[in-house]
């Protein structure tokens, strides 16, 4: 007899396994359709023995101590501080937008202070800020806009900005001075030997029995279990009752080339030429060395796994009516990003995760 059946071994999963075994000596059978633990940010060695995410680069950044001393429990930590450029105009340009930004593509020499001058010069007055065009025109105008994020959003989400809400494009900050890091959290570090690694570590546990290749609903009926922790699809546990919540997905193209490296930052954009949103080279996220490298390009489709729920207000009115189904559904927990329909990082995945732990222990009396 398992105390608890969950289902999905990614971030969400695989964290309330380690907590539920470890904490409360519960029993637990993890249950995962891919043929793999990790989920989304399951990493291994190509062909060519160049360590790749599968899935896209998956870079770890969080401003929560907990989050972190948490997870530091299951790996040792590479420094990294990850940079983006774009490709605008032909050239290539630190990306969030700062002060270099500008500089190099207006052929410019501002200082901070003009720069701030030069956003507000080109800002829209918006009087209500609802969707992602709103904010990015708000801040800098239309121009940069154009240049940036109008044609890079409508390929990733294949939707104009002016249809999606503000959440997306509030994710990418705008800069008045040099600092070239895409993120700024307080820590910033990539899993010394990976993030599968990280995940074996986690679920590592002799109350812990993980079943891959398998759907959940071919053992439920034949594995005795108490309760279920679901991470995967909610409109799909619920059999699509209020019609099927809309995901964008990815199909990744991977390559090697017999060069030490491809390009000069470890992910570019390309925000208005070529069907792909970018490109990574994984070498610069990982630290290896290798005569060799590794890249990925991402081209956006409407078609295959669930990655990214839309947000728009209609998909959050249909999610709320299978939130309210969800909450009324006795002994089953819904986590993470497909089961809550929400936009997480890594860190906010596992924080959630956490979460629902001490939830679960305090009804369990524990």
């Amino acid at each position: 007899m398992f105390d608890f059946l969950i289902v999905g071994a990614g971030f969400s999963g695989a964290v309330i396994a380690e907590r539920l075994a470890s904490q409360l000596d519960k029993k637990v059978l993890i249950v995962d359709r891919r043929n793999h633990i990790a989920g989304n940010a399951y990493d291994h060695y190509d062909d060519a023995g160049i360590l790749i995410h599968k899935y896209g680069p998956h870079i770890f950044h969080t401003n929560s101590r907990d989050v972190f001393d948490y997870l530091s429990k299951f790996t040792a930590w590479r420094g990294y501080q990850h940079w983006v450029k774009a490709c605008v105009d032909g050239q290539m340009v630190p990306m969030p937008i700062n002060l270099d930004t500008i500089n190099l593509l207006y052929g410019l020499n501002l200082n901070s202070m003009q720069v701030e001058d030069f956003f507000a010069s080109q800002a829209e007055k918006v009087e209500q800020i609802r969707t992602s065009e709103d904010v990015v025109v708000s801040k800098v105008g239309r121009e940069l806009y154009n240049k940036f994020f109008k044609n890079y959003t409508k390929k990733q989400w294949d939707l104009d900005p002016s249809e999606l809400d503000a959440s997306v494009t509030s994710r990418v900050p705008t800069r008045t001075n040099r600092d070239p890091r895409y993120f700024t959290d307080s820590y910033q570090a990539m899993p010394k030997h990976g993030f599968t690694r990280m995940f074996e570590n986690l679920l590592d546990h002799p109350n812990i029995k993980v079943l891959l290749n398998c759907d959940y609903r071919e053992v439920m009926d034949f594995v005795p279990y108490k309760s279920i922790v679901y991470t995967g699809p909610v409109d799909e546990f619920f059999d699509y009752r209020f019609g099927k919540l809309p995901y964008r997905s990815i199909n990744f193209q991977h390559e090697t080339h017999n060069q030490e490296k491809f390009q000069d930052a470890p992910v570019v954009n390309y925000p208005n030429d070529y069907a792909y949103t970018r490109i990574t080279e994984f070498k610069y996220l990982t630290g290896q060395e290798h005569s060799k490298t590794s890249i990925v390009y991402e081209f956006p489709t409407a078609e295959g796994d669930p990655y990214y729920p839309i947000p728009r207000p209609e998909n959050a009115a249909v999610y709320k009516q299978y939130q309210e189904l969800a909450s009324e559904t006795k002994n089953v927990w819904f986590a993470g990003r497909l089961a809550t329909y929400k936009y997480y990082n890594m860190d906010q995945c596992v924080a959630q995760a956490l979460s629902t732990f001490k939830k679960i222990a305090a009804e369990h009396g524990e």
